[in-house]
């Protein structure tokens, strides 16, 4: 069976992304491809991978949480959604480090489903933005806790995704940058459920209704009914055109609340972010979906 896990990152329309995927739950089944609603599974593998840090799980536990996810619907293929896969938000810095649970984590996951083909859906996110909202819901925030002698141009995505392939290396992993997901949602969710990319889903616009006006979202549909022979590349060339011009600069702005936060600093933070993009896509094992 393939196991695809959702991991996150938080605070990147994680929430939005498994609703949008679950508008296909009929259609995807149809194809043996099960979309389980998260509240059925998500406290139970938490559980699971929290005991696990103190001993093994025992050889029933695959079927149990099996049972449990599918509840008895065959199943070629299993999403699974959840941002806590490692860990929560209070933890995903620590010592200045992106989740360093996870890798441990993700190692006993693929220990739980040793003979399936697990894989990783992770979207990350400009530590910029990224950093002050996990700051303001760390579980410790003193400086020795969060921070640990590194600075924040040391916080680097590649790190943590570099630690979890050493740690699951038969576990493929394929991110995406969230800043991009508006124009790139709908291949994200064909990309979830192994789809071709020309294959007809549901949910696709979602992001974009929610951060484009009522009228941008009307000519947007208009325009891609008129154009239905257009490619993948010139359609996300038509949706950050119509962004461009359509965005709800309430829904795209953001305030950063962060002690010493300046636009140098950002702007800094923002450029080694696009180098470390480059380091991610050259690691072995690691797939990344670009716009």
């Amino acid at each position: 069976m393939q196991l695809v896990l959702q991991t996150g990152a938080h605070f990147t329309e994680q929430e939005r992304l498994i609703k949008s995927v679950l508008r296909n739950k009929e259609s995807f089944a149809q194809r043996g491809i099960v979309v389980p609603g998260p509240n059925s599974y998500r406290g139970l593998v938490r559980e699971t991978l929290n005991a696990m840090r103190k001993t093994p799980a025992s050889p029933q536990a695959r079927e149990v949480l099996l049972d449990v996810m599918l509840d008895g619907t065959p199943a070629e293929r299993l999403i699974l959604s959840d941002a806590n896969f490692f860990r929560t938000a209070g933890t995903a810095i620590q010592e200045g480090i992106l989740y360093p649970a996870a890798a441990g984590r993700m190692a006993h996951m693929a220990a739980l489903f040793p003979d399936d083909e697990v894989e990783i859906f992770l979207a990350m996110r400009n530590p910029a933005t990224f950093i002050p909202i996990v700051y303001g819901t760390a579980i410790d925030q003193s400086d020795d806790a969060f921070w640990g002698g590194r600075n924040p141009q040391d916080v680097r995505w590649s790190d943590t995704i570099a630690d979890i392939r050493e740690a699951a290396p038969n576990v493929p992993i394929t991110v995406w940058c969230s800043e991009d997901t508006p124009v790139i949602w709908s291949q994200i969710i064909r990309e979830l459920g192994g789809l071709d990319p020309h294959e007809k889903i549901a949910g696709g616009f979602d992001l974009l209704a929610s951060i484009m006006s009522k009228e941008g979202m009307e000519r947007l549909r208009s325009y891609m009914h008129l154009h239905q022979d257009i490619s993948e590349i010139q359609k996300r060339r038509v949706i950050a055109a119509f962004l461009d011009k359509f965005a709800l600069e309430d829904e795209i702005e953001e305030e950063l609340d962060m002690p010493d936060w300046t636009e140098e600093l950002v702007d800094e933070l923002t450029d080694l972010y696009d180098e470390d993009m480059l380091t991610v896509q050259r690691l072995d094992g690691v797939r990344m979906i670009a716009p």
